[in-house]
C-alpha cells in the first residue's frame, strides 16, 4: 500500500506544472507598471517603464548603482509618486495611495528593529498598530516565529541575537500582516558571505511556503540568480532584459547584459555568412565480391551441429581423467582437433582504420556565421548565430566555463593560441587569463576535480584555448 502511495505521489509531483505565469496569456499580473516615468528636476530616474509582475513571483531588480532600481521600489512602496504613467496593484491604481494604506510591506537593509523591544514584540508591533485582538496577535506571532525558526529567541532583544537572526526577525515582522507584496531592499547586504548564501535559501523557502510575492532589489548578481524566478536587468532608468536567470545568463539580449551578468569574454569582429557545403556526389555502389574459396583443400572441414563434440584443452583432459571418468565415462580416443594455423584458410581482415587525429577540427553544424577578428587571425565559427548579422560588427559573448585550455591544440575549429598571464585559484575552479597572439585577453575556467601537487599549466606557458561552434552568443555591436 505504501508503494502505491509513493508511486502516486511521484506521478503527482512529475505532473505538477512549472511556475511560469509570464508565459500564460490568461494569467493576470499582480503589479503593472504602465509607461511610468519619474523625474527629479532635470534628472530622469525612471524612463517610460512598462513591466508586469505576477502573483507568487520572486522578482529581482538588478543593476548598478544609479540605474533606478531603488526608485522603482520606492514608488511601489508609496514613498515616491510617478511623474507620468500609472502603477496598478491587483488591477487598481495605487499612484497616490499612501504607504500605510497599501497592501505592501517593506524590509529595509538596516532591518529597522526596535532595540528596546523583544523579538516577539518586534514581530507583533504592526499587528498591534492595526488594533488586532490579542488572541489573533498571539497566534500570528507564534506562526511567524515557527516559520523563521526563532521560537527559542522570542524573549531576546535584537542586540542579543546574531545578524542572520535579526534578518529573520525583520522578515517575520514584514510578513506578519500578510501583505500581497513584500519589498526587500538589499536585505542580505549586511551579512557575511557564508551566512548570506544560507539565508538566500531560507528566503526562497519562506516565500514558497507563504505564497507572498517578493520583489528584491540587489546589486549582487549571485543573489539575484539564486533566489529569483525572474530577473530584470536595469540601466539608466530602463529595463534592458527581463527573463529567468538561466535565459539571462545563457542568452543575453545585449552586450550590456552579457557583460553585467557573471564573467564573460567579449570577442569582437565582423560577421560573414557561412557557405553551405555542397551535398556529396552520389556514386554507384560496387557489388560485394563473392566469398573467396579456401586456398588449401587439406584444411579440415568445420564440424556440423550434429557431430560437434567437446574439444578439451590439456587442463580439461586432466580434469576429466582425474575426476569425471567415474561419472561421464572415459574420453573418446579420437579427439577432434582444430586444423593447425599454417593450414587454415586465411581470415578476411578489414583494413585497419587510421588513428583519429585529435588535432583535426570536429564536424560542426551547418549555418550561422563566421567572425573575422583581424588580419592574420583565424575566423571564429558561431553555428547558432543569426545569418542576418552578416556584414555587421558583432560581439561573441563567451562564458569562461565554456572555454577549454590545454597544451595541445584541441579538436575544435575555434582554437586560439596564447600565453598564460595570470591564474586565479578559487578552490573549486581555477580561472586562467590567457593573452592571445593579437593581444586580447581571454579567460578559461578549469574545474579542480582532483587534488594536485603541481599545476599542469602554469604562468608563462604557451597554451591553446578552444570552444565549440555553439558555445557563445553572438550579439550586435
Amino acid at each position: 500500500m505504501s508503494d502505491i502511495a509513493t508511486n502516486s505521489q511521484a506521478k503527482s509531483a512529475a505532473a505538477q506544472p512549472v511556475f511560469e505565469p509570464w508565459n500564460d496569456p490568461d494569467a493576470k499580473p499582480l503589479i503593472q507598471f504602465r509607461d511610468v516615468t519619474k523625474r527629479f528636476g532635470d534628472f530622469t530616474a525612471i524612463d517610460t517603464l512598462t513591466i508586469d509582475i505576477f502573483e507568487q513571483e520572486f522578482f529581482a531588480l538588478l543593476g548598478p548603482s544609479g540605474c533606478g532600481k531603488t526608485t522603482l521600489m520606492r514608488m511601489l512602496a508609496g514613498f515616491e509618486t510617478p511623474t507620468e504613467g500609472h502603477i496598478l496593484l491587483g488591477g487598481e491604481q495605487i499612484d497616490h495611495v499612501p504607504p500605510n494604506k497599501r497592501a505592501v510591506n517593506m524590509m529595509f537593509q538596516s532591518y529597522a528593529l526596535f532595540p528596546h523591544l523583544s523579538v516577539w514584540e518586534n514581530i507583533a508591533f504592526g499587528l498591534k498598530r492595526e488594533g488586532k485582538d490579542s488572541a489573533f496577535i498571539d497566534a500570528r506571532v507564534e506562526e511567524m516565529l515557527r516559520l523563521t525558526r526563532l521560537e527559542r529567541f522570542a524573549k531576546r532583544k535584537p542586540h542579543q541575537i546574531s545578524g542572520g537572526q535579526r534578518q529573520r526577525v525583520a522578515l517575520a515582522r514584514s510578513l506578519a500582516k500578510a501583505p500581497k507584496l513584500l519589498l526587500l531592499d538589499e536585505p542580505l547586504g549586511a551579512l557575511d558571505r557564508k551566512l548570506r548564501e544560507e539565508t538566500q535559501f531560507e528566503l526562497m523557502d519562506i516565500q514558497e511556503k507563504t505564497g507572498t510575492t517578493f520583489v528584491i532589489v540587489t546589486h549582487d548578481q549571485e543573489e539575484a540568480m539564486t533566489v529569483a524566478s525572474r530577473v530584470a536587468v536595469m540601466d539608466e532608468g530602463r529595463i534592458v532584459q527581463v527573463a529567468t536567470p538561466a535565459v539571462i545568463y545563457e542568452a543575453p539580449n545585449s552586450v550590456y547584459v552579457a557583460d553585467f551578468i557573471g564573467d564573460v569574454n567579449l570577442l569582437r569582429g565582423a560577421a560573414t555568412a557561412r557557405s553551405t557545403p555542397a551535398p556529396p556526389e552520389q556514386t554507384a555502389v560496387a557489388e560485394a565480391p563473392a566469398p573467396a574459396e579456401p586456398l588449401l583443400e587439406s584444411a579440415a572441414p568445420l564440424p556440423t551441429p550434429q557431430d560437434r563434440t567437446p574439444q578439451p584443452n590439456a587442463a580439461g583432459a586432466w580434469l576429466h581423467d582425474r575426476f569425471l571418468t567415474r561419472i561421464l565415462g572415459p574420453r573418446p580416443d579420437a579427439v577432434k582437433r582444430l586444423p593447425p594455423p599454417d593450414h587454415a584458410a586465411p581470415a578476411k581482415t578489414a583494413e585497419t582504420p587510421p588513428k583519429p587525429d585529435r588535432t583535426a577540427p570536429q564536424d560542426i553544424p551547418e549555418g550561422g556565421i563566421e567572425i573575422a577578428r583581424g588580419e592574420g587571425q583565424p575566423p571564429l565559427i558561431a553555428a547558432a548565430a543569426d545569418p542576418a548579422l552578416a556584414g555587421k560588427p558583432v560581439v561573441l559573448a563567451l562564458r569562461p566555463e565554456k572555454v577549454s585550455i590545454s597544451r595541445e591544440r584541441p579538436a575544435t575549429h575555434n582554437a586560439l593560441q596564447g600565453k598564460v598571464i595570470d591564474i586565479a585559484y578559487l578552490g573549486n575552479v581555477s580561472t586562467y587569463h590567457v593573452e592571445l597572439q593579437d593581444g586580447q585577453m581571454i579567460k578559461a575556467q578549469m574545474a579542480n576535480t582532483r587534488r594536485i601537487a603541481r599545476r599542469d599549466i602554469t604562468w608563462e606557458d604557451t597554451v591553446w584555448v578552444g570552444f565549440s561552434a555553439t558555445a557563445g552568443v553572438v550579439l550586435e555591436e
